[in-house]
């Protein structure tokens, strides 16, 4: 198969995937679903580009094998994790306020919105695929490097979203805003763990000899992360619906911790 032919196929797959999410949200109306479609959708997709044979890049090796196993492992721990969340939840705030927003246009416009996320992941997609098909030797000190930190960001992710579910299912803390455990030291620290995952393909991609200039295209993936939960996606909508819903205790709690990455803030 050509490179070309496989991004095609991969593109057309993630097309599918995401009307399939949209079908589903049109019919359940729990919008949580969107997420649990994309993310195993995008691991899917990213194993395919890393693992499939090309006319004109390396073939799989140790390396491929090894990214196709991180894009694996988070694509099941948060997919898994969002697909729990969701059966026990009634509609995910971020896009429920979206299509309140989008009104009688909702089902095309999130039609589209749906698509674009697709086309986002497929741009991951072949990020990663840059990494898995380095075709220099696995176990350099940037290689284990990479272990260490995508270990990390799985880990951290897990204990955040665990800390969270923690505190939420505790009555007493009804209304109240988690600041607990990795929450004290940061407002989002499940987004700054994923982000880290995706920092991982980096260290696998780049050859600091100049024996592969394409590696150096796996940097996109973590600034493209970095942007979508910051900017876009992550924490600018979730942070508006905990003012609506939270008012003045979020606020004390956004001057006090920071947004992204875990900082003490004058505590």
């Amino acid at each position: 198969m050509t490179v070309a032919a496989s991004l095609v196929l991969a593109g057309m797959a993630l097309a599918a995937v995401m009307t399939c999410a949209w079908s589903v949200q049109r019919s359940t109306g729990n919008s949580g679903w969107i997420d649990v479609f994309w993310t195993f959708g995008t691991g899917t997709v990213t194993c395919f580009l890393a693992l499939v044979p090309t006319h004109e890049l390396a073939g799989p090796n140790a390396r491929s094998w090894l990214v196709a196993a991180f894009a694996g492992t988070w694509s099941l721990r948060l997919g898994g994790h969002i697909f729990m969340r969701t059966l026990k939840a009634d509609d995910d705030p971020r896009y429920r306020d979206m299509i309140r927003q989008w009104g009688s246009k909702s089902p095309s416009r999130l039609f589209g919105h749906l698509q674009s996320q697709a086309l986002v992941g497929l741009f991951l997609a072949i990020c990663v695929m840059f990494a898995a098909r380095n075709p220099a030797e696995l176990l350099r000190p940037q290689d284990v490097a990479a272990f260490l930190v995508f270990l990390t960001g799985i880990a951290g992710e897990a204990i955040a979203d665990a800390q969270l579910r923690g505190f939420k299912r505790s009555p007493a803390n009804g209304g109240k805003v988690c600041d607990v455990g990795l929450w004290h030291w940061s407002r989002h620290p499940n987004y700054f763990f994923e982000w880290l995952c995706w920092l991982s393909y980096p260290l696998l991609a780049i050859d600091l000899g100049g024996n592969y200039p394409f590696g150096y295209g796996a940097v996109l993936a973590p600034l493209c992360i970095y942007w979508l939960l910051t900017r876009v996606s992550g924490i600018p909508p979730l942070e508006a619906h905990m003012l609506r819903t939270r008012g003045k205790s979020f606020e004390t709690y956004q001057r006090r911790t920071s947004p992204f990455f875990p900082w003490p803030m004058g505590r």
